[in-house]
């Protein structure tokens, strides 16, 4: 296959993994006009973002045996379909109890069609362009939680709440078009029966920790209600790791983690990931309810982070050939780590132009953390067990992702109860930041844990060394 033809699979990738990630976090934007729409409260809007967290926390590990079962084009193709059939009822819809069914629907579509996306962009491409091709379909990650709040208020503005999912019908269409075309026909596996013991332990337990994650983030839960989910889902999930471990052919193959850079990619990774998606939650919320500006002067600030992990972008793979993996991952996750600190002391007296420059620095850091453990993640991982690893990668991913924002909502919570439940200050967002910056050092310390050669064997110019 010429590398072209990769490239363009990477982009098709990309553009998918944008789509998906925009859907679930532009709702909250719309949440007010979605609300009046039909007659409910806005927070009760929230529930759609649940049942479409739910949904892809549950089926994303069935990815890796739907795959083998059908085909990474074929099911490629139907979760594009779904998705975006999915998105015009969402628009379509009437009542909340419609839309959230529908929202379940679109969850199915974006539970197959990223990480099965993903392994068709690992199957073509060879271990040398890794570095670049995954550095394509990481970006959607790092800019659409980003621009999400921007884009959902200027759509909400001019247009209407309808038009959040009707973007996504044009797009998902030339995507249709786009995969038909561009990913290859293979040979359909014969899978081991499904794991359905594996499957519905690993899904109830992730399903009750979302859940979890989403009575802590908003409303005023009980303790004895917040306890029962907590426990009830790690149980689950330890007993799903028991399962998994000694099951011949389990639903998540758990052996990847033998590997050193597929462990600290998952690991300290998972820390960074709960910390850098956290800051787009963070950065509106303390610009509009502690400093008082409007919601086009928020989002105008925060796409500088975006900013930042546009301009970093073309030295990301010079800087892992000439430094390597380890080095990279430390520079990177200590340098968000002290953005956070700084993003502390962001006061409304703050020149705009510094918040700015600190914003494109947060950036930066966030890109080069997230395309570096994103690729390092299959250094080591052999072509036979490709689609476990990539099940078990997506997985590991949406959750870190999903906790993202209930660390930094259980920190501004903390924040507001040491106050006295008053007012809120700029206060409870400098514990929030300090919290998270806590989080990426620790990745930092594991970070440094990494074998100097680590991840080299994907670094063509220093395989040699």
């Amino acid at each position: 296959m010429t590398s072209s033809r990769q490239r363009n699979i990477a982009w098709l990738v990309a553009g998918t993994y944008f789509m998906e990630i925009l859907d679930g976090t532009i709702v909250a934007t719309a949440a007010p006009s979605i609300g009046r729409a039909f007659g409910v409260a806005s927070v009760a809007v929230g529930l759609t973002i649940t049942a479409y967290l739910l949904t892809l926390a549950v089926l994303i590990s069935l990815g890796g045996w739907i795959t083998r079962r059908f085909g990474s084009r074929r099911v490629f193709l139907a979760a594009i379909a779904i998705f975006s059939a999915a998105s015009l009822l969402c628009a379509l819809s009437t009542s909340l109890p419609e839309l959230v069914v529908m929202r379940v629907l679109q969850g199915i579509g974006g539970a197959m069609m990223v990480p099965v996306g993903r392994l068709a962009v690992l199957r073509v491409t060879d271990r040398a362009d890794l570095v670049r091709a995954i550095a394509l379909i990481t970006w959607p990650a790092l800019v659409a939680p980003i621009i999400a709040p921007f884009v959902g208020g200027l759509l909400v503005t001019y247009a209407s709440w309808e038009w959040i999912f009707l973007i996504n019908v044009p797009l998902g269409a030339v995507a249709f078009i786009a995969a038909w075309r561009l990913i290859p026909r293979e040979a359909r596996e014969t899978p081991q029966r499904l794991d359905g013991v594996g499957l519905l332990l690993t899904g109830s337990g992730v399903a009750a920790l979302v859940y979890l994650g989403t009575l802590l983030s908003g409303g005023h839960p009980q303790l004895v209600e917040v306890m029962a989910w907590g426990a009830g889902g790690c149980v689950l999930i330890g007993l799903a790791i028991r399962h998994l471990l000694r099951e011949r052919h389990p639903l998540l193959d758990l052996r990847a983690l033998r590997s050193e850079t597929f462990r600290v990619a998952h690991a300290g990774g998972s820390l960074f990931r709960i910390s850098v998606s956290a800051v787009p939650f963070l950065l509106p919320l303390l610009f509009q309810d502690a400093f008082g500006w409007s919601p086009i002067v928020s989002g105008t600030l925060v796409l500088f982070v975006f900013v930042g992990n546009l301009a970093i972008k073309p030295v990301t793979t010079p800087l892992l050939t000439r430094f390597g993996f380890r080095a990279v991952l430390i520079g990177a996750t200590l340098c968000a780590a002290i953005s956070m600190l700084l993003a502390a002391y962001i006061t409304a007296a703050t020149p705009v132009w510094l918040i700015a420059v600190l914003l494109i620095f947060s950036g930066a850091a966030r890109s080069t953390g997230f395309t570096a453990y994103n690729t390092i993640a299959f250094a080591d991982v052999e072509p036979v067990a490709m689609t476990d690893a990539n099940t078990l990668a997506s997985t590991l991913q949406q959750l870190a992702a999903g906790f993202g924002v209930t660390v930094a909502a259980l920190a501004l919570r903390a924040g507001d109860l040491a106050l006295g439940g008053g007012e809120r200050s700029v206060v409870p967002f400098q514990l929030a930041f300090a919290v998270i910056a806590v989080l990426t050092v620790l990745a930092t310390v594991e970070a440094a844990r990494l074998t100097a050669v680590a991840g080299d064997n994907i670094l063509p110019k220093r395989r040699q060394r």
